[in-house]
């Protein structure tokens, strides 16, 4: 009785200290989550250099980090510098008055006035839609100029941030399978379901970051060349703007290019606005439909319908993770539920009868 008193009393604080642990760790999520993708997701080239270079693992993850600097995180971080930095030149045009959303659209409704004839039959006011625009245009380049700001101010914070994910991500890239086995010999839930739920849990963050910012590149890319070929202004500036919008399934970059090619017919411009058009469709839209569900649904083993929807709802819940941590709930979601169904379902089927066989009769 007085072994399971301590038992029990063992567990609960075990528990306790756990969500303390938790807690304290909450405000750095951010930069956790980021090293663990990273690692994951170099983790590949780490054991590339372990075949190449033997068994030094100091030396590897230091290469592999490097590796994953010069890739990923320097230009991440220039392409963001360029993107504040373009949002805070247009927020104060926009302060200047140069640049003015509001007659953008009346020009536009003023070209093809069946669009708030069209918008009337379903009792949505023109002009209350207009200012909605107007204020989310307004809305996005002042947030662009405060997050520009707010980096300036809290320029000790955001490197902390920086240097705490590279510090941690070296060592997960080098102690990671340590840690992943220590943790399979911790978890109560058997070695073999916690190695499937652990392998799962790295095919779909390598497939959802891997495959999203794959796709988010090469859309912006694409969507920015276009831009620039046609003399738009700020090509850079939506190009960035059409990759971070890409992340969201299904919409993408049709948010930013669909009403610059309304803009440029309104104004006149048809053969650009007839060449975006054509552009946007076939290039960047086929580039979406082609590559996502090859690059996420197929790695990550999910339907697209619900790659979509775990996305959306990550974005919602979880902010610019969300693109990731979506796809990764509901990936465990169905990786518990297979494996309740295949260890458990059976104890619940009934036993199927022979159709001569006759349960109430005794030979």
């Amino acid at each position: 009785m007085y072994a399971k008193l301590e038992t029990r009393t063992f567990l609960a604080m075990l528990l306790g200290v756990s969500l303390a642990f938790v807690l304290l760790m909450k405000p750095f999520f951010g930069p956790i989550f980021w090293a663990v993708a990273i690692a994951l997701i170099f983790h590949p080239v780490q054991l590339l250099l372990v075949r190449r270079l033997g068994d030094r693992p100091t030396l590897n993850a230091l290469i592999t980090l490097f590796a994953c600097m010069v890739i990923v995180v320097i230009p991440v971080l220039v392409l963001g510098a360029a993107l504040i930095a373009e949002g805070m030149a247009i927020y104060q045009k926009i302060q200047a008055g140069e640049i003015r959303p509001g007659e953008y659209i009346d020009q536009v409704n003023q070209s093809f006035p069946a669009i708030q004839a069209f918008l009337g039959q379903f009792d949505i006011d023109f002009d209350g839609l207009r200012d909605r625009a107007v204020s989310a245009f307004l809305g996005g380049s002042q947030f662009l100029a405060k997050q520009a700001l707010g980096i300036g101010q809290n320029t000790f914070q955001f490197f902390l941030g920086l240097a705490l994910m590279v510090y941690l991500a070296f060592f997960l890239i080098r102690d990671g399978q340590k840690l992943i086995e220590l943790m399979i010999r911790a978890l109560p839930l058997g070695d073999e379901r916690e190695r499937l739920l652990f392998a799962k849990f790295a095919e779909v963050t390598r497939a959802t970051v891997k495959g999203n910012l794959l796709i988010a590149i090469i859309q912006g890319a694409l969507g920015g060349l276009i831009f620039w070929i046609l003399g738009i202004a700020g090509a850079l500036l939506w190009g960035v703007v059409m990759a971070v919008v890409s992340l969201l399934p299904a919409v993408g970059a049709a948010i930013v290019w669909v009403p610059a090619a309304i803009y440029l017919a309104a104004a006149g411009d048809l053969v650009p606005a007839i060449v975006l058009t054509a552009y946007g469709v076939i290039v960047i839209g086929l580039a979406d439909n082609l590559l996502r569900p090859v690059l996420v649904g197929r790695d990550t083993k999910m339907p697209d319908y619900l790659v979509l929807l775990s996305t959306l709802g990550g974005i919602v819940m979880f902010g610019i993770n969300g693109f990731v941590m979506g796809p990764l709930v509901a990936a465990l979601f169905m990786a518990f539920w297979g494996i309740f169904i295949r260890e458990f379902g059976q104890e619940y089927s009934p036993v199927p009868q022979k159709p001569d066989a006759d349960p109430v009769r005794e030979d």
